[in-house]
């Protein structure tokens, strides 16, 4: 039996596992794929941001 995890695609909550990045610890909602990057809704308060970021780093929640 393997942990493998389910693949993730647009709808998914993910969690962003970058250390380098400023979002490192974010939780959104993947909007789109495109090749092996994925834009992420992060929604906050009174903002809003989409950003695009590497699949490798981003794990479902």
């Amino acid at each position: 039996m393997t942990n493998a995890q389910p693949p993730i695609l647009p709808g998914s909550t993910v969690k962003v596992t970058d250390v380098r990045s400023i979002y490192n610890g974010y939780i959104g909602f993947v909007q789109r794929i495109t090749g092996n990057r994925a834009a992420v809704l992060f929604e906050g308060g009174n903002w809003d941001k989409l950003i695009t970021i590497p699949i490798q780093y981003l794990d479902h929640v």
